[in-house]
């Protein structure tokens, strides 16, 4: 058992990140002329060994890009649609309604539509058809007298649908991200990183950003500048932020220039977006901006309605034109959220009942009326909450489908492919998955997920961990003009495979707590480090942590220092900016 149903009070174990070899790390300090060893440490945790590596890291640009034409397909790919231009043939864009389908799509169509393309696009309906490429897409190509389909952020599984088009006529490229089967499909080209027989140096691009490399490719193709490609890289840090990619290699490239290009992004659909969040682009600075902002009111379009308003925004040529789509999907994000706060207290409700009755190593957790396109949103923030595998399942139609959200160390794939003789259909990866299932199976699956999820859970899995980068001294970090924050910040823009450095502070002083919000959650307080030399006292917030009071009142009250750890950021507050904690677990220091 976990132990814990709320949030508020779980309990986590703190990690630290292990270096292969910890001799790299004082070298780094020689290197890059004295650096603090806690930078140095999270350095040679992203794998940025050497002083080259590090000019590389913090200050990557557009040499460091791959030829597009070192991926598989891209030759045939770039030639097709480079006599596509010349010839004035019809093509259809078939894209995901997710970001990264949504933007992906229209880069592509904004593309081809500058150069003179008859073009037009088609989105599945997530009810209707379901995920990637389906037949009445490729009959809409054919109704629209395409001769040329190109499938981007889908397709690479899609063996019955290429056979399809060919039947139809239809040249097909398809420009996929995801995971290979065995054999690929019969189309024109096919592009994904991921092919087996692909010597592309990096395989985690976002469908998106093939797309970005396809335009680059056709450019090249046609002897054009190479600089159209970057007019799009607004779109591109859209889709990467959203799309949770691994922030290293192209990815950290082009999501470091497409955050600049979208704090000055010209685009119409991008502007009205933005002003309907009530967020200024300029201070767009994080991906996060993106993951809680923009992301999620471009899939409101998909999860509640058609995800072609999405792309219609994207594509859309003067504000007056974008407005109304913005508005639209600004409407639609709010009921996605109403829908998600009604789900989500129900789901809980189940959940807690399931484990008091159950003691369960999983939960699946059934209701015919949930709303199909939030519940994947909702199985993430069941695992948040109770730490435990969750699947989310409701009807759709006759089936029953599902969403998957695992925890760390369990493969939620291979959970569920121990479960195929009762599910009609499943797919996914480590930490997410879908599945569809008879009715009649409900309570079969449950168990067989619960027992499969219990053949890989350990003792160690059942306590939540926060992984830590480095111990620090908080008299080393200094204020905002000092050099620990000025390297510190340049390791971003962070995300997965470069998540932001936690660190380790002990033996600290409370100097003052409170607990701050409507409700008390979250906590307010100030540290110093004891006995040191500089005797600075540091601001810190806790968000969800009110909880923790008692900890900081019991230091206090018995003069016994308390552990912490947090990341650092900054905080301006009546113009004035300073660091800040953000704390993410607090303990006593009873050593």
């Amino acid at each position: 058992m976990f132990g814990h149903f709320n949030l508020l009070l779980m309990t986590y174990r703190w990690t630290p990140r292990a270096l292969d070899e910890p001799d790299v790390v004082p070298r780094l300090q020689r290197e890059l002329n004295d650096l603090p060893a806690p930078l140095a440490r999270a350095l040679a945790l992203r794998e940025v060994t050497t002083l080259e590596e590090a000019k590389h890291f913090f200050r990557a640009d557009r040499s460091a890009l791959h030829d597009p034409f070192g991926m598989a397909g891209m030759d045939a790919a770039a030639a097709r649609l480079s006599d596509a231009i010349d010839d004035g043939a019809s093509v259809l864009v078939y894209g995901d309604y997710d970001v990264d389908g949504t933007t992906g799509t229209a880069l592509f169509v904004d593309f081809l539509r500058d150069r003179g393309v008859d073009v037009s696009f088609f989105i599945p309906d997530r009810y209707e058809d379901g995920y990637g490429l389906c037949r009445r897409g490729l009959d809409a190509a054919a109704e629209r007298g395409a001769s040329l389909v190109v499938a981007l952020d889908c397709g690479i599984t899609a063996h019955e649908e290429a056979a399809y088009a060919q039947e139809l006529g239809l040249d097909l490229i398809i420009a996929d991200h995801h995971t290979p089967k065995e054999t690929l499909p019969e189309a024109l080209a096919v592009l994904d990183p991921k092919r087996p027989d692909d010597d592309y140096p990096f395989e985690e691009l976002p469908g998106c950003g093939l797309a970005f490399k396809l335009v680059q490719a056709v450019l090249a193709h046609r002897d054009a500048a190479p600089d159209a490609a970057y007019e799009y890289l607004d779109l591109l840090a859209l889709s990467t932020a959203s799309d949770i990619v691994p922030l290293y290699g192209e990815n950290r490239v082009l999501m470091a220039e497409g955050l600049e290009a979208l704090q000055r992004s010209t685009r119409p659909g991008v502007q009205a977006l933005a002003d309907a969040a009530d967020l200024d682009l300029q201070t767009v600075t994080s991906t996060g901006n993106i993951v809680f902002t923009l992301g999620p009111r471009i899939n409101a379009a998909g999860r509640m309605e058609h995800a072609s308003s999405a792309v219609e925004l994207l594509l859309a040529r003067s504000y007056e034109e974008a407005e109304p789509h913005a508005d639209e999907l600004e409407q639609l994000n709010r009921e996605r959220r109403r829908i998600d706060d009604t789900i989500e207290e129900e789901a809980i409700e189940r959940a807690e009942r399931q484990i008091t009755s159950r003691s369960p190593h999983a939960l699946v957790l059934y209701d015919p009326d949930w709303h199909l396109g939030v519940i994947g949103i909702v199985a993430s923030s069941i695992v948040e909450r109770f730490h435990k595998p969750t699947i989310l399942l409701t009807h759709n139609g006759e089936a029953v489908k599902g969403s998957a959200r695992s925890i760390e160390g369990i493969n939620i794939y291979e959970a569920l492919a121990d479960c195929q003789d009762v599910l009609t259909q499943f797919g996914g990866h480590d930490h997410a998955a879908g599945m569809s299932l008879a009715a009649d199976d409900i309570d079969a699956f449950r168990d067989r997920f619960d027992d499969a999820v219990g053949e890989r859970v350990t003792p160690e899995l059942l306590t939540p961990s926060i992984k830590v980068d480095a111990p620090v001294d908080l008299d080393t970090i200094g204020s905002v003009a000092d050099r620990f924050w000025a390297v510190l910040k340049q390791f971003g823009p962070f995300g997965p495979a470069n998540p932001t450095p936690v660190f380790h502070a002990e033996d600290l002083a409370v100097v003052s707590a409170r607990t701050v919000g409507s409700d008390d959650s979250h906590l307010k307080f100030e540290v110093r480090q004891r006995g040191g030399s500089a005797g600075g006292t540091y601001d810190a917030i806790g968000f969800g942590m009110g909880e923790k009071l008692s900890v900081l009142r019991e230091s206090q009250d018995t003069g016994t220092p308390v552990e912490l750890l947090f990341s650092l950021e900054e905080n301006t507050w009546n113009g004035r900016t300073t660091l800040q904690l953000k704390a993410r677990d607090v303990r006593l220091d009873e050593a």
